[in-house]
């Protein structure tokens, strides 16, 4: 059963290398499907929205994974 395991583990880490980061970004896209429709915005500002959002999370994650692999 331990190989079933294994085997699922690799499988995941083909498309989701940090569960963080896509939680994050899952997390962000679904936030901006419930709430910017709801709210009385000019057409260009969700996708700006939606696209800082994502750009905010990338970085945030790329000095983690820096500051992570500096550590002995």
């Amino acid at each position: 059963m331990s190989w079933l395991r294994t085997v699922r583990d690799e499988l995941i880490g083909l498309f989701v290398d940090d569960g963080r980061f896509a939680a994050s970004i899952v997390g962000w896209i679904v936030l901006c499907a419930l709430v910017l429709p709801r709210v009385s915005l000019p057409a260009a500002t969700p996708p700006i929205l939606l696209f800082a959002g994502l750009a905010v999370i990338l970085v945030h994650n790329a000095a983690r994974r820096a500051r992570e692999g500096r550590q002995p």
